[in-house]
Order: C-alpha cells, then sequence, then structure tokens
C-alpha cells in the first residue's frame, strides 16, 4: 500500500515516547550521563594478560542498519573435523563503570528500545556504536568465549579470557545469506579480506551441525512473524515479514553456545550466574490438542524431543501452514525470564533452546543482564569478589524480568500504531488470521499478510490459541495502537 504522509516517523517516534515513560522506561539521558559521556577519553586499552588476536579473521554479522555491534567470530579448522569457534564479545564494562551515572541508566531500563520508527539505546550512542562497538578496522579489548567442537557439534573443550580484537568486516545477515545460498554476491568486504569467505563457510558447516545436534535434543524448530518497517524517507510504506536465514544461524547458534559455556565456566568457578530460563510450557494440554488435530500425538508431560518432532512433520507436512502453527506454539510456551543461578544447584534450563546451563552475555551493548554477567565473567578470571552481593543479584533478576516485559509491550504498542496506520485505509476488509491469546482479558488475532495483531471484538466464543478464523477489519485508532477485528 503506497503511502504519502512524510510524518508517519516523527508520529511513531513520539508515541514510543510516550508509551516508554508510561511503562517507566527513560527516553533520555540525564545531564549527569551526558557529563560521564564526555569525560571519556577513548576506547579502552588492553594491558597485560590480555591475549592478541587482532591477526585473526574477526568479522560481525548483523542487521543491515546495527550499528552497535556487540560480537565478533572467527572459526579455525582442527584434525579429526573438529572447529575452533571464538566469540570475542565487547568489553563494555571497561568504560560503563558499577554504580557510575551511566550504569544507572542502563540498570533502569536494562535494554535497549526497538521501536519501528525510533531506537532507545540503554547505553549513549557514543558508547554502543562508538568507543564500546567492536566496529570495523578498529582495535577493541573483549571477553572471549574460545570453543572447540567435534565434527558433529558435540562441545570438546572451551576456555574464557581477555583479549584484544580488530573487526575485518562489518556484514550483513542479508546480503551473507544470499551469498551463502548461492543467491547473490559476495559482499564487497568478503572479496577484499583474503580467507574470510572461506572461514565464513567453514563457521556456516559447524552451525548447521550445531543447529541439527540441538534440534535431536529437542530444541523447537519455531519460525518468526516478526515484521519490520519499510520506510520510503519519514513515509511508512509496508510492514514486511523477517525471516530467519542462515547467517542469522550462524550468530544464534554461536551465541547460544557461548552463553552455555558462560553459564558453565561460573558454576564450575563457585560463582552466582543470571540465567536465562524458560520453564515447561502450563499449557501443555493446549499444545496437545493442537498435534490431535493434525493427527499426531504428543505424551502427557512436557517433552520437548516429543513436540520438536511433531513441528518438524508439520512443517515438511504443510509449509504454508507452519508460520501459524509456529506463532500459537510460541505463544502457548510462554517467555523467558531472568533468574539466578547458585552453584552447585540444578538449574531450570531453557525449554525452547533444550540446553541446561544458558545464560546472556554476548550483547552487553544492548541488554543489562550481558552486563552484569560480564562483570561476574570478569572476577572469576581474576579471583575478586564478588560485585553484587546475593540478594541484590535476585532483585536485579526479577527486576531485568519486569523491565525487558516493560520493553517489549512498548515494542509492540508503536507496531501496533504503525500496523493502525498501514490499514487505517482498509477497513471492512476480511483477512486469514491466527488466534494468537485467549482469556477473560479478551481475543487476539494475528494476520499473516501484513503481519500485525489486533483484538477480536465480536465472534470470539469458543476460540483458542492457535484457532484460525476469518476476520473483517472494523476500526483503527493510531495514537492508542488498536486495530479490531470481528469474526467474519
Amino acid at each position: 500500500m503506497n503511502r504519502t504522509s512524510k510524518d508517519d516517523r516523527s508520529s511513531l517516534s513520539a508515541i514510543a515516547r510516550r508509551a516508554m515513560i508510561e511503562r517507566g522506561l527513560e527516553p533520555d539521558f540525564s545531564p549527569a550521563v551526558r557529563r560521564e559521556v564526555a569525560s571519556l577519553g577513548g576506547p579502552a586499552a588492553a594491558s597485560d594478560g590480555f591475549r592478541d588476536l587482532r591477526d585473526l579473521l574477526w568479522a560481525s554479522i548483523d542487521n543491515d542498519d546495527s550499528r552497535d555491534l556487540d560480537q565478533l567470530t572467527v572459526a579455525e579448522p582442527l584434525e579429526r573435523g573438529r572447529v575452533r569457534i571464538l566469540v570475542a564479545i565487547a568489553d563494555v564494562d571497561a568504560l560503563v563503570r558499577k554504580d557510575t551515572a551511566i550504569d544507572g541508566h542502563a540498570s533502569r531500563n536494562t535494554t535497549s528500545v526497538y521501536t519501528t520508527a525510533a531506537i532507545f539505546p540503554m547505553l549513549p550512542e557514543e558508547l554502543s556504536t562508538g568507543l564500546t562497538s567492536l566496529n570495523q578496522d578498529q582495535d577493541r579489548i573483549s571477553v572471549v568465549v574460545d570453543m572447540i567442537f567435534e565434527a558433529d557439534g558435540a562441545l570438546a573443550a572451551s576456555e574464557i579470557y581477555r583479549g584484544q580484537a580488530k573487526n575485518r568486516a562489518k556484514l550483513a545477515y542479508r546480503s551473507v545469506a544470499a551469498w551463502l545460498d548461492g543467491a547473490g554476491p559476495a559482499p564487497l568486504r568478503l572479496a577484499e579480506v583474503q580467507g574470510l569467505g572461506e572461514n565464513l563457510r567453514l563457521q556456516d558447516r559447524l552451525a548447521q551441525e550445531l543447529a541439527a545436534l540441538r534440534h535431536r535434543r529437542g530444541a523447537l524448530s519455531l519460525e518468526s512473524v516478526e515484521a519490520k518497517p519499510v520506510f520510503d524517507g519519514d513515509a511508512l510504506q509496508d510492514l514486511v515479514h523477517d525471516p530467519k536465514n542462515r547467517a542469522k544461524q550462524i550468530i544464534e547458534d554461536f551465541m547460544i553456545a557461548a552463553n552455555g559455556v558462560t553459564a558453565s565456566y561460573l558454576d564450575a568457578k563457585g560463582f552466582p550466574s543470571l540465567r536465562r530460563v524458560l520453564r515447561s510450557p502450563e499449557r501443555w494440554d493446549r499444545l496437545a490438542e493442537l498435534a490431535s488435530r493434525c493427527g499426531e500425538q504428543l505424551p502427557e508431560e512436557p517433552d520437548a524431543v516429543a513436540l520438536e518432532t511433531f513441528l518438524v512433520k508439520r512443517r515438511n507436512a504443510e509449509p504454508e501452514k507452519f508460520p501459524d502453527l509456529s506463532l500459537a506454539v510460541v505463544k502457548l510456551i510462554g517467555r523467558g525470564e531472568y533468574a539466578l543461578d547458585l552453584p552447585g544447584r540444578e538449574p531450570a534450563g531453557h525449554f525452547g533452546l533444550a540446553v541446561r546451563d544458558y545464560t546472556h552475555s554476548t550483547a552487553p551493548n544492548r541488554r543489562f543482564p550481558d552486563l552484569l554477567t560480564q562483570r561476574l565473567i570478569k572476577v572469576a578470571l581474576s579471583g575478586g569478589p564478588l560485585p553484587y552481593a546475593i540478594p541484590r543479584l535476585v532483585e536485579l533478576a526479577e527486576h531485568c524480568t519486569l523491565k525487558e516485559d516493560d520493553a517489549t509491550k512498548v515494542e509492540r504498542r508503536v507496531a501496533k500504531s504503525a500496523a493502525a496506520l498501514l490499514l487505517s485505509g482498509r477497513v471492512g476488509e476480511t483477512f486469514d488470521a491466527t488466534v494468537t491469546g485467549a482469556s477473560i482479558k479478551g481475543t487476539w488475532v494475528r494476520l499473516m499478510n501484513p503481519p500485525v495483531e489486533g483484538r477480536l471484538e465480536r465472534g470470539a466464543e469458543g476460540l483458542d490459541v492457535g484457532d484460525r478464523a476469518r476476520v473483517k477489519l472494523i476500526h483503527t485508532d493510531v495514537e492508542r495502537g488498536f486495530i479490531d477485528f470481528a469474526c467474519d
């Protein structure tokens, strides 16, 4: 749909700011934060004990428009099919010190907020896209997770240390994926850096082995239905599906591995860790009902391997309907949370990823839990005392979960306003939809094209998550982000 409004971006940005404030998030940095930023002289420098790894073929792969680069990866082939993977994580703590004004802002918001029209970074951009970002051709200190994998993807050995790295190529998911699939040329930087293309192909091969191993263990094959905005200048033109691809898989699987190694390392050192937990689904009975409709049977108790087997069968049998099923499963298994894990205890694990040990550590420019984990890692490496008392870590875990939820609601709120903009001229049209929420608070449905969600105001009786319906658009409200449907 073509739009001519030149004020869409500013209108949505204003809505985002109001939504941030309503949720107790701070959209702006205080004068004290600005003074601290102004006093920083440059990026943190390496000192004794850092390993100099700048000669390796490090590269970053992220979204086309990403400027806050948190991690780099590089591979090394070893004997007997083994592969060494190194992940360099930006040492944000080196400049963002505990209890400073910058740290205070980060600890209140706990995350960068990515809305349709504007980004509200957790850290000032002078840091997150500059001094603490692993920018191309810049020397940066980092926390390095060094892993050796068997040919089948099993972890053989790992260590964590501090190092110095240099990003040889700032790459983007879409162009790297097109090149890996043979559907596009090599990104320019790939052609300029000798050996980098071969290194990325090695990373790709191992990432596919890691993914296959995780799925055999019960990691869920779920297809994202997230939408990205398309602007023509400041006019919103469309919301488009942003699917997974092979380049995203490289980063996803290496970060899952690095986060697992980090959690295990802290436990082995006798340190607590801030785990990312997804407990067994409370609505397993509804998942079993969805499987039964497809002629499949799930066990009475939650079983990730059985659910993954069902998902793979349905994706192969009806790929065009799999996004709807995937969305229903995402809603039914619920959201993750942060929880403090003490050494020696059995962690809750992550049901969706089928991993026992899992933390968030690889995005300290964007997420406060990752910065907390980095501080724990650094004292574990140095033998120093805990930077936080245990009761404080418990409070921070709960706070990070709550503020992440607030940030997600802001992002969804602005996405709904953007969707209301696009659909404002289509009232009365009918669409195919999937039920994504059903409770005493109401029933919600999601369209697949365009990928937007709204409330079902009439005809919701008897519908539950995962059901399909034909709905008519009856009302939109851009300011409040309301999109209302009725069963056709």
